[in-house]
């Protein structure tokens, strides 16, 4: 194929378990004129072999091994080789589901003033277990608002054109915001949107329950928020020499403590979700205890009281009740509008009964 309408851009290092299946969900897709751009990124498992023999049976895979780079090099050459009009991210531990691209390109298509699209996602588990659906706002002013705090995609749902990519600068070295990052400064110029449709089965499973990684992520959000403001204030963009991103970089961005602590206490309890969701409850307490200490002690007061009150759960599901209570008291202290929580859901629960019963 010399012009495919899409070029699926996927970078692999050591995929493991669930490279399979990602695979097999984009060369199934229903919409067929795509090409599939995969960078193994120096793999040092069988991803590479594995990879070679899907290539061997489909023309479709244009495979490319290097020593590894990291996810921006490797996604940035994937999309500078991409001979599509329009680019779609994937992951090698997600799946596609059967129409994802004919209904992004199909949206495209009939809205051309529209550069980027993403899609809702159900979170599944290692096994393939669904867990939740979960969507991002859907018009551009709702997409926009969102972005000012956080993203508002995720990141192997979109499809963008090729133009746009290339008009933004491509993915910058921000660690684990590098879409974010490149949402921001395609916003600054494009429309964008998601579709309410689910597209893909979104995996979360432990080994992405990296303390570490919450912090870089954190700190990358905020790095490319501060860069953000800067290019709309007209002020020279400071992460335009590509700064190393640390705590005392962002101080020179004007980003203070509370909202470093703020950024990283958010990242942590979310990932914590994550790893509740999955019962992988050592995983999730580690993380909290990690917020709870100095590393976030400058952290907004609901940052913290929700890490009290998550452990407090961990505890209680694990029959350990004094510890959990503990947990749910100290989480009370510190955001008494917490006891309000259970009574506001049985109020809910009550009006949703009255409205059926007449």
């Amino acid at each position: 194929m010399t012009s495919p309408i899409v070029s699926v851009v996927m970078s692999v290092f050591n995929g493991g378990r669930f490279l399979s299946e990602a695979v097999e969900s984009v060369l199934s897709q229903s919409f067929d004129e795509f090409e599939f751009i995969i960078i193994d990124d120096g793999s040092d498992d069988e991803s590479l072999a594995l990879l070679d023999r899907y290539r061997s049976q489909d023309s479709r895979i244009r495979l490319f091994a290097q020593s590894n780079r990291g996810l921006v090099e490797s996604l940035n050459r994937g999309c500078d080789l991409a001979r599509g009009r329009y680019i779609a991210r994937m992951d090698a531990d997600d799946v596609a589901l059967l129409d994802r691209l004919k209904v992004q390109v199909e949206f495209l298509e009939s809205h051309p003033e529209i550069s980027l699209v993403g899609g809702a996602v159900e979170f599944i588990d290692a096994d393939g277990k669904a867990l939740l659906t979960a969507r991002h706002p859907e018009s551009d002013f709702s997409i926009k608002r969102q972005l000012s705090d956080c993203t508002a995609f995720w990141h192997p749902t979109v499809l963008y054109t090729k133009d746009a990519f290339l008009f933004a600068g491509g993915y910058r070295n921000i660690p684990d915001a590098e879409d974010y990052d490149l949402w921001l400064r395609m916003a600054d110029h494009f429309e964008l949107a998601n579709l309410k449709q689910v597209v893909l089965r979104y995996r979360v499973h432990p080994e992405q329950g990296s303390v570490l990684r919450c912090r870089k992520q954190a700190l990358g959000t905020l790095a490319a928020k501060a860069s953000a403001a800067a290019r709309r204030s007209g002020a020279c963009d400071p992460l335009a020499l590509s700064p190393e991103i640390t705590a005392a970089a962002l101080a020179s961005m004007g980003v203070d403590d509370r909202s470093i602590h703020t950024a990283i206490g958010r990242a942590y309890l979310s990932s914590a979700r994550n790893m509740y969701r999955l019962r992988a409850f050592s995983l999730a307490l580690a993380m909290l205890a990690t917020l709870q200490s100095a590393d976030c002690e400058r952290a907004d007061g609901w940052v913290i009281a929700d890490s009290y009150l998550y452990s407090g759960r961990i505890y209680w599901s694990q029959g350990r009740y004094f510890r959990g209570l503990m947990q749910f008291v100290v989480a009370i202290f510190r955001r008494p509008i917490l006891v309000g929580r259970p009574l506001h859901a049985a109020v809910k629960s009550l009006g949703a009964a009255f409205s059926d019963a007449f």
